[in-house]
């Protein structure tokens, strides 16, 4: 199984970076390219209709400004597909890119992660293919008993505080 990451911009590329590095930690395939909906139409209609067809299982599609590349990607592909709203330099605060991603019409779906959240992407692009495949689900469990751990051990530092009003 393989997830394909891709992106309206080689700018987009620090924050998308965070999936590439998580999903590499689980031992999943990537593939990564830059797919503009405004800029390559024709690579972007090739990419949505064939990528199941090259093993891909999840779709990460990261975008700023008008962000519609996850959208546009949703609408021709099988796959499931999560967007990364990114918080570019021609972006309104990264709300433009966020609402552009969130606000799909019904019957194209697309998971949407906070903005700039491409390692929540690669997690949940994993826990989508874990659902099917164990070896991938025993490191996401093991991956969330990490995140506890870390924060058992962040709160063992912690004094005891007394109650209020001694």
């Amino acid at each position: 199984m393989k997830v394909a990451i891709i992106m309206g911009s080689i700018s987009d590329m620090p924050v998308m970076q965070d999936a590439i590095d998580i999903l590499n930690g689980f031992d999943i395939a990537v593939e990564v390219d830059i797919v503009s909906a405004h800029r390559t139409p024709e690579k972007l209609f090739d990419f949505s209709q064939n990528a199941h067809k090259r093993g891909v299982s999840v779709i990460i599609a990261g975008a700023g400004g008008a962000a519609h590349l996850p959208g546009m990607v949703a609408s021709m592909s099988p796959l499931p597909v999560i967007g990364v709203p990114v918080k570019s330099s021609n972006s309104i605060d990264g709300w433009d890119s966020v609402l552009s991603i969130l606000q799909m019409p019904g019957g194209v779906p697309v998971a949407t992660v906070a903005l700039n959240g491409a390692k929540n992407a690669g997690i949940l692009a994993a826990q989508i293919i874990g659902s099917a495949d164990k070896c991938v689900l025993d490191k996401i469990i093991l991956y969330k008993e990490g995140l506890k751990d870390a924060v058992n051990k962040a709160a063992e530092g912690l004094a005891p505080q007394p109650p209020k009003g001694e």
